[in-house]
C-alpha cells in the first residue's frame, strides 16, 4: 500500500508559542480519537462528570454549578451577559485591554449597558477608578463586575485579591466574574476564597486541548440572579441546563471528542501536581523574560509591561520598533525557523508581538522558541541585544 505524503511536509515539529492555541498532549491527542458513543452510554455521563468535577478542584470551589459549552471564550461571555443581565442591564468592566473592550462591547451588542473604567498603558489595573465608579452608583444599577485575569494581549494580569477587597470597601452587591482564560492551568485560582460569582474559561491555553469547549463555573448567588432574570435566551440558559442528561447538559449533543481531551488533560495536571505546574510556568515565563531584558539593551525590543511583577506567567508582550513589520517577522519565524508566536492585538496591533509560554510547555521548546525568534529578527534586520538565550539557559539553571 503506498501512503500519500504531502510535498510541502517540512521534518519535525513547528513550535507552537501563541498564548492560544497551545500545544496538545498526545495523551490527549490519543483520548480524542476514539469513537464517539451513543447519547446513553453511562461512559459518556462518566467522562462529563469528571470534567465538571476536574474543573471544581482546579478552581478550588465547592459550591454552584459547571457548565461546559461547545464554544469559545467569547461563547461563555455571552451567556454570562444573557444569564446575569436583564436587557438594558449594566456591567462594569474595568478597564485592561483589547480582551475587556471586547467583551464590553459584545455585552452592548446583547443589548446592554456599559460602564468602563480607563486602562493605562503598560500599567495594572486601576482599582482606584473601578471603586469609584462603584461608589457613583448610588442606584445600584451595575449588576455586575467582568473582569479579565489576564488580558492576553497585554500580558498583565489583575491582583483579584485587591480588586476584591475594593469591591467589598465599597458595599455594592454587585457579582463579581472573572474571566480566567488565559491564566487557568498556569497560574493559582481560588475561586471560593476569592469570592468570585461566575468564572470563565475556555480549552486552549492552559488547559493543553484544542480550541472548543468553554466553561462557565456559577456560584450559588450568580445562580438565583439567573433564575430570576427575565431575559429571553435559550442555548445559554444555565437553568435550562440543569440536568442529569448528556443532551440537555450541552442543550443537544455533547462535543465527545472534546471532552475526552479535557478529562485526560486535567488528569495530566493533577498527576504532575498543581504546584509543580505552577512553578514550571514561573521558570519558563522567567527565561523568557531573562532573554527579553537581554534582548532590550540594544535599546530597540523591550517589555510592554514596565513593571517586573506585572508580567504575566502565560504570556510575554515584547515591543518593537516604531515601523516594524511584525507580521513579516511572524511569518520568516514560522516559514523558515518553525517557530510560530504571535502578534499583538488591538491598539496595539503592529507595535508589539507576543510570546505563548503556558501550557504543555518546557525548557526545550522555550530555549528553541528564543533562538528561533532571535534567527527571525536577524533575518529582518531587527536590532536586538545579545545573549537572550543564554540568558534564559542560566535562569533555567538556577
Amino acid at each position: 500500500m503506498t501512503i500519500a505524503i504531502s510535498p510541502s511536509r517540512i521534518p519535525g515539529r513547528r513550535f507552537l508559542h501563541s498564548p492560544g492555541p497551545t500545544p496538545v498532549p498526545d495523551e490527549v491527542l490519543w483520548a480524542m480519537s476514539r469513537q464517539p458513543m451513543d447519547l446513553g452510554d453511562p461512559r459518556l455521563a462518566r467522562t462529563i462528570a469528571a470534567c465538571e468535577q476536574g474543573l471544581k478542584r482546579l478552581l478550588h470551589t465547592d459550591a454552584g454549578e459547571v457548565f461546559l459549552y461547545a464554544s469559545n471564550g467569547h461563547g461563555v461571555w455571552e451567556s454570562v451577559v444573557e444569564n446575569l443581565l436583564p436587557l438594558g442591564g449594566t456591567a462594569l468592566v474595568p478597564g485592561t485591554g483589547h480582551f475587556s473592550e471586547s467583551w464590553a462591547v459584545q455585552t452592548e451588542a446583547l443589548g446592554r449597558r456599559v460602564v468602563r473604567t480607563p486602562w493605562v498603558q503598560r500599567q495594572p489595573i486601576d482599582v482606584d477608578a473601578v471603586v469609584q465608579a462603584l461608589r457613583q452608583d448610588t442606584a445600584r444599577e451595575i449588576a455586575a463586575v467582568f473582569v479579565v485575569h489576564t488580558d492576553t494581549s497585554r500580558g498583565i494580569p489583575r491582583d483579584l485579591a485587591a480588586l476584591r477587597a475594593a469591591i467589598d470597601a465599597t458595599g455594592h452587591p454587585a457579582l463579581f466574574v472573572v474571566d480566567v482564560v488565559a491564566s487557568l492551568g498556569a497560574a493559582p485560582f481560588a475561586m471560593d476564597a476569592l469570592r468570585a460569582d461566575v468564572v470563565v474559561g475556555a480549552s486552549q491555553k492552559g488547559l493543553m486541548c484544542p480550541p472548543g469547549v468553554g466553561f462557565v463555573a456559577v456560584g450559588l448567588r450568580a445562580m438565583e440572579v439567573a433564575r430570576a432574570n427575565p431575559a429571553p435566551r435559550f442555548y445559554w440558559d444555565w437553568v435550562r441546563r440543569l440536568s442529569e442528561l448528556s443532551y440537555r447538559k450541552f442543550c443537544g449533543t455533547a462535543p465527545q471528542s472534546l471532552i475526552a481531551g479535557l478529562e485526560v488533560a486535567l488528569g495530566l495536571l493533577f498527576a504532575e501536581g498543581l504546584e509543580a505546574v505552577f512553578e514550571r510556568h514561573r521558570r519558563l515565563a522567567g527565561a523568557v523574560h531573562a532573554a527579553v531584558q537581554a534582548w532590550s539593551t540594544a535599546g530597540t525590543l523591550g517589555f510592554y509591561a514596565e513593571q517586573p511583577a506585572a508580567r504575566s506567567v502565560s504570556v510575554t508582550t515584547v515591543t518593537v520598533p516604531s515601523g516594524t513589520d511584525v507580521d513579516a517577522l511572524r511569518t520568516v519565524a514560522r516559514e523558515r525557523f518553525q517557530v510560530a508566536f504571535a502578534g499583538a492585538l488591538g491598539p496595539l496591533a503592529g507595535q508589539a508581538f507576543r510570546i505563548g509560554h503556558l501550557g504543555d510547555q518546557n525548557p526545550a521548546a522555550i530555549l528553541g522558541c528564543l533562538a528561533g525568534i532571535e534567527a527571525a529578527m536577524s533575518a529582518r534586520g531587527i536590532p536586538y541585544g545579545s545573549g537572550g538565550v543564554e540568558a534564559a539557559v542560566a535562569t533555567l539553571g538556577v
